[in-house]
């Protein structure tokens, strides 16, 4: 089960997919050799007491990854509406 962390204002995930033009983290199509960045989200695994970030795939439709101990999988979808948060748990 994912379980959203406290909320946090510093931090604003991109879930929905669209990208904010003022964003400081977003990247213009047209600069040429500057790579965009990667999305992901951090996840706090309860199953070892570790923390990793996890990122968007390929298609766009999920965060995933795995804790970086036990290697448990854990995918996090990507909905319409999204959510602000940055942070959750894997319980």
């Amino acid at each position: 089960m994912i379980e959203k962390m406290p909320r946090d204002p510093d931090y604003i995930v991109d879930i929905s997919g669209i990208e904010d033009p003022s964003s400081a983290h977003s990247v213009d199509v047209n600069a040429g050799s500057e790579p965009s960045p990667r999305s992901w989200i951090g996840i706090k695994f309860d199953c070892c007491g570790t923390y990793a970030r996890i990122y968007r795939n390929r298609d766009g439709t999920a965060y995933e990854g795995r804790c970086p101990r036990c290697l448990r999988p854990v995918e996090v979808g990507i909905g319409p509406g999204g959510t602000d948060q940055r942070m959750f748990r894997a319980t």
